[in-house]
């Protein structure tokens, strides 16, 4: 399985990084987690072409995390000319925020007749689901957004890719990232007290307890980018919007 960091930022483009995106190739088949508002930016920049997604898993219904969906299935339409089926999974909810996010961005759209047959799939908390030829799993975690948050669990037979999606601290990140050959784990902040996300002093705490053989730090505010040498220091690696890797 490969992993390329499409985008790796906040939802306010800390650093100049993009929002969530990444992109995992296993042989013939290409998964996404994420597709944050600026992803599509983030998608051109590297060349890549949108009719290489199979399928996209979503760990929550905020903007710098599905907000780009719009301009990719448009994309997808009428420029990409799109005719392989796309599946695009995520948490209980997922159909009427993803209908509702398409018509205040472009009132109409979701009355369009795909050229490429498109499933929406409500993904379950704890219940496994084929996605794209891949097996995932979620386990929710604690972020308010009008929806279960979740981290994510994906496989491809032979590697674990695991995500913390965004989320205050939780143990439900333990069963998250249990044996994962790669966790990119939020931290988005250097100090306590910023709700709903997790901060470097609960982290470096925890981080022995998370039981993946391979650590990235992703999602990192301005105060969290100011101490990455200190977090590298401890063990961990911290995402950059284009670096590929191979779990």
């Amino acid at each position: 399985m490969k992993l390329t960091i499409v985008g790796c930022g906040d939802a306010f483009g800390s650093g100049g990084r993009s929002n969530t995106c990444f992109r995992l190739d296993s042989g013939e088949k290409t998964l996404v987690v994420d597709f944050g508002a600026s992803a599509m930016v983030a998608w051109s920049r590297l060349d890549f072409d949108t009719r290489d997604i199979d399928g996209i898993v979503l760990s929550h219904l905020h903007g710098d995390h599905f907000g780009g969906l719009p301009f990719l299935l448009l994309q997808s339409e009428f420029v990409a000319r799109r005719t392989a089926p796309l599946e695009i999974a995520g948490p209980p909810g997922l159909k009427a925020r993803l209908n509702a996010l398409c018509e205040a961005m472009f009132p109409g759209m979701t009355r369009n007749k795909w050229r490429f047959p498109l499933s929406v799939i409500e993904i379950t908390p704890g219940i496994p689901e084929n996605i794209s030829g891949f097996n995932v799993r979620t386990v929710e975690v604690i972020h308010p957004s009008g929806a279960p948050a979740t981290g994510i669990r994906v496989g491809d037979g032979e590697r674990v890719f695991a995500y913390s999606g965004d989320t205050g601290w939780t143990d439900a990140l333990f069963e998250v990232a249990d044996g994962a050959d790669f966790l990119m784990i939020e931290c988005y902040a250097a100090t306590a007290g910023v709700p709903h996300h997790i901060d470097w002093p609960t982290l470096s705490q925890n981080l022995p307890r998370l039981r993946a053989k391979r650590k990235m730090l992703t999602h990192l505010g301005r105060s969290a980018l100011g101490i990455v040498q200190v977090m590298e220091q401890a063990g961990v690696e911290i995402a950059s919007d284009g670096k590929t890797f191979d779990i």
